[in-house]
């Protein structure tokens, strides 16, 4: 006979040998007493009763399910650019550096703070300057955080306080500047000297935070007088575009005055070298020419006078023309056009050439320059005077 066949009513076959009893699921509160006594053994109280074992588990239960929140709920992460400052007890306890870290939940609380990132705070506003101008000026100064205990707790808002500090230092630079300054040739004095102030303004008050640069945005006047600041700003530029322009032509300039001055010294110099040299050939010329004047002065004499007027007359355009005793016809020479075509060409003898025909009291036999030579059928030149 099978297992599971029938047999007084089934109730034989059952092979969990629960021989036809009633089963259901198991009783939680039973499972319950029976893993607490067993737990309060372990702890020490198996004396007591069933109700007070289901409590005592419980409670501990729970506690180890609070311990274990706490202590994950503690755990927290600083990012790279932050630093993190930690309060214990509402009081200050240290700087916490970038990475993982953990704290006491409900004692301690922390306050990440951003001290890499260059933050920005503007100012801006109508401002009257030194000469009693309106002028609307905007700066923008750069700034982070350098020490985050500082910037969180010396004052109630370090960004609010710098801004206002900002506001008051460039009011003050901008009032004892004029609008020139303001607008145009003093802008980088004006942003200087702001930015030195506010920083001596901030020290007492250490607010962590280090100033970085500022920006001094363009300033501009009020619109009712804007097209008139516009023409006189231009005007400043052409100045200033004419200073320039005039700088460059005197560097230009400089150098070519320079050389031809260098140039004239340098003609200078030739000059009196020549000169020098020349007077030393006719100091020669004389010392050859004195024995000759001491052993025939009167023909020295005329030889001297004859090269004296020759040099005279070769410069001049009139000439006297002397004609045969009888004859009361004057001939006329076209000396101007004939000197004018031999211009450039005409020819002198040499001075310290002593010829045969000096010697003998006669010119050369030819000259250029239309002359005529002496000793002709029709004409001669002939000096007017004697030395």
């Amino acid at each position: 006979m099978a297992w599971n066949e029938p047999g007084n009513g089934g109730k034989d076959r059952d092979p969990w040998g629960n021989n036809g009893k009633h089963q259901g699921p198991p009783d939680l509160d039973q499972v319950i007493r029976n893993l607490s006594n067993k737990l309060g053994g372990l702890l020490g109280n198996r004396g007591t009763g069933g109700g007070g074992g289901i409590g005592s588990f419980g409670i501990v239960v729970g506690l180890v399910i609070a311990l274990v929140v706490w202590v994950v709920s503690g755990f927290y992460t600083i990012g790279e650019a932050q630093r993190g400052v930690v309060l214990r007890f509402g009081k200050f306890y240290q700087t916490v550096e970038p990475g993982l870290s953990w704290k006491a939940t409900f004692i301690d609380r922390v306050y990440p703070v951003d001290v890499e990132t260059v933050r920005s705070q503007p100012a801006s506003g109508f401002m009257l300057t030194r000469d009693e101008n309106l002028v609307r000026v905007e700066m923008d100064v750069q700034y982070r955080v350098l020490d985050p205990r500082d910037y969180l707790f010396n004052v109630t808002n370090a960004d609010d306080s710098l801004h206002q500090a900002l506001d008051s230092a460039l009011r003050y630079v901008v009032g004892h500047s004029t609008m020139d300054d303001v607008l145009t040739v003093g802008r980088e004095r004006v942003r200087q000297e702001t930015r030195a102030l506010l920083e001596e303004i901030i020290e007492p008050y250490q607010l962590g935070l280090m100033v970085l640069d500022l920006n001094f945005l363009p300033a501009r006047p009020p619109e009712e007088v804007k097209d008139a600041f516009d023409d006189a700003i231009a005007a400043q530029e052409d100045e200033q575009r004419f200073i320039r322009e005039a700088e460059a032509y005197a560097r230009e300039i400089e150098p070519k005055a320079r050389g031809q001055a260098e140039r004239l010294l340098q003609e200078a110099e030739a000059y009196k070298e020549q000169v020098s040299f020349r007077a030393e050939g006719e100091v020669a010329r004389f010392r050859e020419l004195l024995p000759q004047y001491r052993l025939q002065p009167e023909l020295a004499r005329q030889r001297i006078y004859l090269e004296t007027m020759e040099e005279i007359y070769s410069k001049v355009n009139k000439v006297i023309v002397d004609t045969p005793e009888g004859n009361n016809s004057l001939l006329y020479l076209p000396l101007d056009k004939m000197m004018e075509q031999q211009a450039g060409r005409a020819s002198r003898v040499d001075p310290n050439v002593i010829t045969s025909d000096y010697l003998n009291g006669n010119a050369p036999a030819s000259q250029d320059g239309g002359q005529l030579r002496p000793g002709s059928d029709r004409s001669a030149i002939r000096p007017t005077g004697r030395n």
